[in-house]
């Protein structure tokens, strides 16, 4: 058992039999009261995220969980297959476990791998990928220092907003956590 106390940016824990993930932490003291602990948390099984409020001297039990590095393989019926560098063992990961990130996954790509036990549960993809922008409406000479946006859509099918000035064709630097555009890539 661990204090919620110890929680942390990253921290895996079981609480009513799920696996979590603290993706924010923060301890309120108010006046002569007992402090709170509020937590962001994300279930590790169902990928949805909430807040929750503990008092100081609450417990949650810790879990073994631990990363590895793999490689992205291919997409398969259900399922995306990935592969370990270092002894090349081949692990399929569910739909469900990918979730959102599916589209930025293309062949080769590096992620970590949040395993509890053998059990695949989250994955974690570089804060920042480099795509090709397969769409967008022209760039108009003159657009180069303006803050407007246009839509593209990139290579892999995400939508996203780019500047005026980025024409098809080009490389674009994308945020992987909010799929927003960062800076031009080198072409």
């Amino acid at each position: 058992m661990m204090v919620v106390q110890d929680l942390r940016n990253g921290i895996t824990f079981l609480m009513d039999g799920q696996p979590w993930m603290c993706l924010k932490y923060e301890h309120v003291k108010m006046g002569r009261g007992s402090a709170t602990i509020r937590v962001k948390i994300r279930n590790l099984l169902t990928g949805s995220t909430v807040e929750k409020s503990f008092i100081n001297s609450a417990r949650v039990e810790e879990i073994d969980t631990h990363r590895r590095a793999m490689q992205y393989l291919y997409r398969g019926t259900g399922t995306y297959a990935f592969m370990d560098p270092k002894n090349f063992e081949q692990v399929e990961i569910l739909d469900s476990v990918v979730g959102e990130q599916g589209p930025y996954l293309v062949a080769g790509v590096e992620v970590n791998v949040l395993f509890w036990d053998e059990r695949p549960l989250w994955i974690e993809l570089p804060p920042k990928m480099e795509f090709k922008v397969a769409e967008t409406d022209p760039g108009i000479k003159g657009n180069s220092a303006s803050n407007m946006y246009k839509s593209a859509v990139l290579d892999n099918g995400l939508a996203i907003r780019v500047p005026l000035f980025v024409n098809e064709g080009d490389k674009v630097i994308v945020d992987t956590r909010d799929g927003s555009y960062v800076e031009r890539g080198k072409n």
